[in-house]
C-alpha cells in the first residue's frame, strides 16, 4: 500500500492554502479502511490505492461541508463504496483473472498451498457472485470491512431492520451453497 507520505504529495499538490482539515491525520485514521474497502472490490492493489487517493481528493474537494459530517468513518466508507462500484463496472471480467494471479504470484506461500488456497477462494467468490448484488454488499462490509448495521445501513441507505435481514439471508445462502460444493 501506498505510504502516507505518498498519498500526502499527491493530495498536497491540491490542497488548498489555508485548508481547514488535517489531512494527515485522515490519512493515518482511514487509510488502510479505505484501502480494505477498495480491495475487497476490486482485488488490485493499484486500483485501490488510487481510488484511496480519490476519496481524499473529494474529502478536499468537499471540505466545507466536513462539520456537517457526524461520522466520518461512514462517509469516507461510503465514499470508496461507490468509487469502488465504480470502477469495478470499469474493470473487465478477464482483468479480474489478471488481478488474481499477480495476488497470487506475490504471496511467498508453496505452489501446492496456493493452489488450495486458490481454490477455496475461487469457490467462496464464485458463490459470493451468485447472490444477489444487495445481500453480497451487505456481506463484504460487515465480514470484511467489521461495519456494525448501522453504519452498513448508512452507508447502503437501508433501514438497519433491512440491513439485519439482508446480512442474515447472505450468510444463510452462502453457507449453504458453500455447504453443496456450489451447486444451486
Amino acid at each position: 500500500m501506498a505510504s502516507i507520505e505518498e498519498y500526502s504529495l499527491v493530495l498536497s499538490s491540491i490542497r488548498s492554502a489555508g485548508s481547514e482539515i488535517d489531512l494527515t491525520a485522515l490519512v493515518e485514521t482511514y487509510s488502510t479502511l479505505l484501502f480494505r474497502v477498495a480491495f475487497s472490490l476490486l482485488r488490485s492493489q493499484a486500483e485501490a490505492e488510487d481510488m484511496v487517493q480519490d476519496v481524499f481528493v473529494r474529502v478536499l474537494e468537499h471540505q466545507r461541508s466536513l462539520p456537517e459530517v457526524r461520522e466520518m468513518r461512514v462517509w469516507l466508507v461510503r465514499i470508496a463504496w461507490n468509487l469502488a462500484i465504480d470502477r469495478r463496472r470499469r474493470i473487465k471480467p478477464d482483468q479480474m483473472d489478471v488481478v488474481l494471479a499477480e495476488t497470487l504470484a506475490a504471496t511467498s506461500i508453496s505452489a501446492e498451498k496456493a493452489l488450495d488456497e486458490a481454490q477455496r477462494m475461487q469457490a467462496v467468490l464464485r458463490e459470493l457472485e451468485r447472490l444477489p448484488k444487495v445481500e453480497r454488499h451487505v456481506l463484504l462490509l460487515s465480514s470484511l470491512e467489521d461495519l456494525n448495521t448501522r453504519e452498513i445501513a448508512t452507508v447502503l441507505g437501508k433501514t438497519e431492520s433491512a440491513v439485519r435481514g439482508l446480512l442474515s439471508r447472505a450468510r444463510t445462502r452462502l453457507r449453504e451453497r458453500l455447504e453443496k460444493g456450489g451447486r444451486k
